[in-house]
C-alpha cells in the first residue's frame, strides 16, 4: 500500500484497490484504479503531480489525468507502475521506465558498487592495504590502474568514493581518452576549482584509456595534479613506463592489477545468476559446467566471461523458450574462439617474442614451441618470428653449430613461400633444431667487445697498418702499401708470426674460442 500512496493515491484508495484486486500485486491494484476512476475520491488536486512523475515526459499527447471525465482510459504505456508481489524484495520497475539498465551489458549492470563488492586483487584490497587506508581517512591519492581488460579498473576506481567515509565529500567525473580531448578536462578542472571555492567537494577525475592521450594531452593533468584542484585516477591496459610521461608517473601511484582467476570469475558469474535485480533472468537455468567453462576460458578477463554468459542465455532462451536451460554448448558458441592477449606493437608481444627466445636459449624445446603456438595463434607475422630466429642462430649458436644459421635462413625463405597456416610446422622445426642445438655467445661478445673499443676510441682508431693496405697503383706502393706483407698459402710457416691488428690493439682478443675447435651435432643428436 505504501507504494502505492508514494504514486499519489490516497490511503483509502490505496486499501480498496488491494482489497478489490486480492493484494497480490501492486500492477492489479493501480489497472483497478484508472478503471475506477468515475469515483470523485479516486484522487486529490494535490496528488496530481505526484502521479505525473510516472507519466512519460516527452510524450506529445496528454494523457488524462485520473480526474478526467472523458470517459477513456488513460494509455497504460504512458504509466511506470512498479511491479513485483513480495514486499521484502526491492521492486522492479517495468521495462519502459528500465529500458536504459536493460540495454546494458550484464558486465555493466554486475560492475561492484563497494570495494567488499570487488572479487580478487587482494593484493590491493587487503585490510592493510594502500586503498584501504586512504578510504578509511578519507584521503585519497592520485592514483594509476595498470592491468588487462576485465580486471577491474574502472570498478575499482567508482567503488572508491562510494566505499568512503563520507561519499557525499567527493564529485566523481568519468572520461574517456577514447572520446575526450584537453577541452573536456578543462571544463572539469573549471568546475572542480568553484566547488574547491565554494568549500563543497573535492573532484575525483577518472580518465580511462589514459595511455591514449599523448605527451602534450598528458601535460594538462600535471599542474591541476600538483596544485590539489583535482584527484586523478587514470586505468591504462598498457605498460605505463611506456606510454605515460614520466612527470605523471612521478605524480600518481601506480598500482598494478592481475587477471583474476578461476576461482574470482566463477564468484562473479555465481553472483551474476543469483542476482534477481541486475542479474540473468530467473527463467534461465545455468548449469555448473557452463560457470566452470566460462571461467576457465575467459584469461581472467570478467568483462568477457559475463557478456558471454549473458549472450549464452539468450540463446538458450530463444531455442528453448521459458525455463531454457543454458549448455556448455551456447557457452562456446558465445565465446567463439579462446580469448588470447595479445598486441602486435605493445608490451605482450615483447613478452612473447623473449619468453620464445629465452626457452630456446635454455635448450627447452617444448616451451619453445608453445610460445611459439601462442604468438600464431595470436595472428603474429610469421616473417617477424622467423627474422628472430636468424638472430638467434647467430647469438646463441654461432660457432657451436655453424649449419644452425643455413637452417634459420631456409626458415625464413620457406616461410616466405609458403605463408600461413602452412608454414607453421616449418617454424616448428626450426624453432625445435635452434633449441635443441650446442650453444655458444662467442660470436656475439667478441663483436660486442669490437664495437665497444670502436666507439671508445681505444688506440685513437689509427689507421690500417701498411702492409695490410691493397696497393692497386704504383703511388701506392712506392708509399709503402702492402709492402711485407706474407701470402699465408704460399708460406704458412711464415705467416703465423704476421699481425693484423693496429700496434697499439695486438694484445686485444675479442674472440674467446678454443684454437681448433669446431662445433659438431653429437650433443643435439643425444639430446634428440
Amino acid at each position: 500500500m505504501e507504494q502505492l500512496v508514494s504514486m499519489g493515491f490516497s490511503s483509502d484508495l490505496a486499501a480498496e484497490a488491494l482489497t478489490a484486486t486480492g493484494g497480490d500485486s501492486i500492477q492489479k491494484a493501480t489497472d483497478w484504479i484508472l478503471s475506477h476512476r468515475s469515483s470523485p475520491q479516486t484522487t486529490t488536486a494535490t496528488s496530481q503531480p505526484k502521479l505525473d512523475r510516472f507519466l512519460r515526459p516527452n510524450s506529445k499527447t496528454l494523457t488524462p489525468s485520473v480526474n478526467d471525465d472523458s470517459g477513456k482510459r488513460p494509455n497504460a504505456k504512458t504509466l511506470i507502475p512498479f511491479v513485483g508481489d513480495d514486499s521484502n524484495k526491492r521492486p522492479k520497475l517495468s521495462p519502459s521506465s528500465n529500458l536504459r539498465q536493460q540495454h546494458q551489458p550484464l558486465s555493466e549492470r554486475m560492475r561492484p558498487r563497494t570495494l567488499d563488492d570487488v572479487v580478487g586483487q587482494d593484493h590491493l584490497l587487503s585490510p592493510a592495504s594502500l586503498l584501504r587506508s586512504a578510504v578509511e581517512s578519507n584521503r585519497l591519492p592520485s592514483i594509476v590502474f595498470w592491468g588487462p581488460p576485465g580486471t577491474g579498473k574502472t570498478s575499482i576506481a567508482k567503488s572508491l568514493i562510494n566505499s568512503s567515509k563520507d561519499p557525499s565529500l567527493y564529485r566523481f567525473v568519468s572520461l574517456s581518452a577514447v572520446t575526450s580531448g584537453v577541452k573536456d578536462v578543462r571544463d572539469a578542472v573549471e568546475s572542480a576549482k568553484r566547488l574547491n571555492l565554494e568549500g563543497k567537494k573535492r573532484t575525483v577525475l577518472f580518465m580511462d584509456e589514459v595511455h591514449r592521450f599523448n605527451k602534450s594531452q598528458q601535460d594538462s593533468f600535471l599542474p591541476v595534479i600538483e596544485d590539489g584542484s583535482i584527484l586523478f585516477i587514470g586505468a591504462t591496459t598498457e605498460n605505463p613506463s611506456f606510454h605515460l610521461i614520466t612527470p605523471l608517473l612521478s605524480r600518481c601511484r601506480v598500482l598494478t592489477l592481475n587477471p583474476l582467476k578461476p576461482n574470482h570469475v566463477e564468484t562473479l558469474l555465481r553472483r551474476a545468476v543469483d542476482d534477481c535485480e541486475r542479474g540473468l533472468s530467473n527463467s534461465v537455468e545455468v548449469d555448473d559446467s557452463v560457470i566452470e567453462f566460462l571461467a576457465n576460458n575467459c584469461d581472467g578477463d570478467a568483462r568477457v566471461a559475463l557478456n558471454a554468459l549473458e549472450i549464452s542465455a539468450t540463446m538458450a532462451t530463444a531455442r528453448a523458450g521459458v525455463e531454457a536451460v543454458m549448455s556448455v554448448d551456447d557457452a562456446k558458441e558465445a565465446l567463439q574462439c579462446k580469448h588470447l592477449a595479445y598486441d602486435k606493437a605493445g608490451e605482450q608481444h615483447y613478452n612473447l617474442i623473449s619468453a620464445l627466445h629465452k626457452s630456446m636459449r635454455g635448450g627447452d624445446a617444448n616451451a619453445a614451441i608453445y610460445w611459439l603456438a601462442r604468438m600464431l595463434e595470436a595472428g603474429e607475422e610469421p616473417l617477424y618470428i622467423a627474422r628472430r630466429l636468424i638472430r638467434f642462430a647467430s647469438e646463441d649458436i654461432g660457432l657451436a653449430d655453424p649449419s644452425a644459421l643455413t637452417q634459420a635462413v631456409a626458415c625464413y625463405q620457406a616461410s616466405h613461400f609458403l605463408g600461413m597456416p602452412e608454414c607453421n610446422v616449418i617454424l616448428a622445426q626450426c624453432t625445435a633444431y635452434l633449441a635443441l642445438a650446442p650453444k655458444s655467445i662467442a660470436v656475439y661478445r667478441a663483436i660486442g667487445a669490437a664495437q665497444k673499443v670502436v666507439k671508445d676510441s681505444v688506440g685513437q682508431n689509427e689507421g690500417v697498418p701498411l702492409h695490410l693496405r691493397n696497393a692497386p697503383t704504383k703511388l701506392m706502393k712506392e708509399l709503402g702499401y702492402g709492402k711485407e706483407y706474407i701470402y699465408p698459402p704460399n708460406d704458412p710457416s711464415s705467416a703465423a708470426a704476421q699481425t693484423y691488428l693496429p700496434p697499439s690493439l695486438l694484445h686485444y682478443k675479442f674472440l674467446e674460442w678454443p684454437q681448433g675447435a669446431s662445433g659438431d651435432l653429437q650433443d643435439q643428436e643425444h639430446r634428440l
